[in-house]
């Protein structure tokens, strides 16, 4: 099962989603009973100028998403799309995973 979220899904995300910050990334959040566990990544240009930057944001919040699911620690029904910050070059995929697993236990607010 794949846990990448398709294209069309991003502007439903941030049109009825909410922000959570955090010190490594920026997770916009949306509940819905019937979404599997999926995440979406955004890593700007302007914020990482290298395609090496990017792809290493990108491969870091995917990954650590992936193993939050198999670990079943990502709660259900929800979407996610991470935004990455210029720190998260500096850390370890535990680190972004520690973060994500802050950013699951939030308390959310329910979409309108």
């Amino acid at each position: 099962m794949s846990t990448r979220l398709l294209g069309a899904k991003y502007k439903l995300v941030f049109d009825r989603g909410r922000p959570i910050k955090g010190r490594l990334t920026v997770a916009w959040c949306l509940s819905q009973q019937d979404a599997d566990r999926m995440a979406g990544v955004v890593v700007s240009k302007k914020t990482f100028h290298d395609a090496v930057d990017r792809n290493r944001a990108k491969r870091l919040m995917r990954e650590a998403f992936r193993l939050l699911v198999r670990d079943s620690a990502a709660p259900e029904g929800m979407i996610w799309v991470f935004i990455a910050r210029r720190a998260i070059l500096d850390c370890k995929c535990a680190d972004v995973m520690k973060e994500m697993k802050w950013m699951f236990s939030r308390k959310l607010p329910q979409a309108h």
